[in-house]
């Protein structure tokens, strides 16, 4: 994850103002103008800044995989046990959606930018991939069996919660990221060597 770039204290506000525009309203929704007019600065600024929707939307995404790389290796680094590390990913999912309630910005990301040449394109499934990648080198650390095969079905069962987060006009009869991460211990349990 390349470092978050050096922002003017306007570039800050233009960032602070994408993130949560985006976030509450998607992508594709959101226009330069909303934008500039929610940080108070110019489209000149903006475009001085960042060069493009297309970056000011990658670097949002950077912004938030940074965060969210930096709780879940918290989370993996505070776990008592290698096994109990494979999935601290899913305590960090649970601290993270406490106070991100429309689901993920990256999986809202993929489905607004299809295209893989789109920079925020490359920064969502990057994330996807890190974590994938993660998870296999935790379950290895820990001695699991097929620890890539174990992964691919960690990843599934965290973005399967992660998805259905938003869903609340039919809420369902348990509790997703709970059900996700008691069958996730189940799995990485059964995989001992």
């Amino acid at each position: 994850m390349p470092e978050a770039p050096a922002l003017s204290p306007a570039g800050r506000r233009v960032l602070a103002a994408a993130e949560e525009l985006f976030y509450a309203n998607g992508i594709t929704a959101v226009g330069v103008d909303l934008i500039a007019e929610r940080s108070g600065v110019t489209k000149r600024t903006l475009y001085n800044q960042f060069g493009s929707k297309d970056h000011l939307v990658a670097t949002y995404l950077a912004g938030r995989d940074r965060r969210w790389r930096e709780l879940v290796r918290a989370a993996v680094d505070a776990a008592a046990d290698p096994v109990e590390a494979v999935t601290a990913p899913f305590d960090a999912l649970r601290t993270w959606t406490g106070t991100h309630r429309r689901g993920c910005a990256f999986l809202n990301a993929l489905a607004e930018i299809p295209d893989p040449a789109h920079p925020a394109h490359r920064v969502a499934a990057g994330q996807k991939l890190w974590l994938l990648e993660l998870f296999e080198e935790l379950a290895a650390a820990a001695d699991r069996a097929e620890p890539a095969t174990l992964a691919a079905q960690l990843l599934v069962l965290h973005e399967g919660a992660l998805s259905i987060q938003p869903l609340t006009t039919q809420p369902l009869p348990v509790d997703a990221l709970a059900t996700s991460t008691d069958l996730a211990r189940a799995l990485v349990r059964s995989a001992s060597r």
